[in-house]
């Protein structure tokens, strides 16, 4: 029977190493001293509006790929115990022979699939997250790789990934903004956020965009500002599939969803 929290939410485990995923986790659990962006202007836009610690069956950090051989014959002596059962694994930041090893652990434990963020490319090159997804794919599990993490979205092959979607409201970011006249100039007058990236930083980008002219270039320079600021942590490296770094890919998400945004609020009023 597929486990469910009080409200019939998608549960969760995080199989990691690193900051990322506690980044993740922190924002998802709403914990009250993670978003310090705003420093003493914080309005708590946040706080108090969602919590999904019920979702999070548990947080299992393994050891750092540093300290650990670069080829692992014996991957199992490094794997959890055992796996709790949820609805998806999300697996961050560990060894290349782990990642590989866990769609193992994941199908036993009874979990229906696997999500990967790719901050970096040299955690999840191209050839090891094809041998990943092939191995889930045989495993019948559910497998995505998005690439940065923001980029995650429903799809109707992957109904479980898709509740994560749709239920924790976490993926490729969402908003809903209206627009006033200011001094002749349109400016962006409220910001509701209804996706949020796993890693919170659209709640920040969206108190910041507050009284922002919607002028192209005005509008586009308060967006990266902002995504640098908070800061995101996808990679400057070139991506050698994407061609550019995928900190680049991530902004252009979250400014084409700004738009987006505002288009849909011209044509409400």
């Amino acid at each position: 029977m597929k486990p469910k929290t009080e409200n019939g939410e998608t549960t969760l485990v995080f199989v990691y190493c690193g900051e990322f995923a506690e980044r993740v986790i922190r924002n998802l659990i709403n914990d009250l001293s993670f978003c310090k962006s705003c420093g003493l202007y914080c309005d708590s836009c946040k706080y108090g509006v969602y919590s999904h610690v019920q979702n999070i069956r548990a947080a299992i950090e393994l050891p750092h790929p540093s300290n650990l051989p670069a080829f692992i014959d014996e991957p199992d002596n490094f794997m959890p115990k055992s796996l709790p059962k949820a609805d998806l694994c999300v697996a961050s930041g560990l060894h290349k022979d782990l990642l590989l090893e866990l769609p193992n652990h994941v199908e036993k434990a009874g979990i229906k699939g696997i999500v990967v963020p790719i901050e970096d490319f040299a955690e999840v090159p191209s050839g090891l997250r094809i041998q990943v997804e092939e191995k889930c794919q045989k495993l019948g599990l559910e497998s995505a790789f998005p690439k940065p993490f923001c980029s995650l979205t429903a799809s109707q092959d992957k109904p479980t990934i898709s509740k994560l979607v749709a239920e924790l409201k976490i993926g490729r970011p969402l908003f809903e903004v209206s627009t006033a006249t200011l001094h002749n100039q349109e400016v962006i007058e409220s910001v509701a956020v209804k996706r949020s990236a796993p890693c919170g930083s659209t709640w920040y980008i969206a108190r910041k965009l507050l009284r922002v002219e919607t002028e192209k270039n005005r509008l586009y320079d308060a967006v990266a500002k902002a995504h640098h600021s908070y800061p995101c942590t996808a990679t400057m490296a070139v991506d050698p599939e994407a061609k550019e770094p995928i900190l680049h890919i991530g902004g252009y998400i979250i400014r084409e969803e700004v738009e987006k945004a505002i288009a849909n609020a011209r044509l409400s009023s």
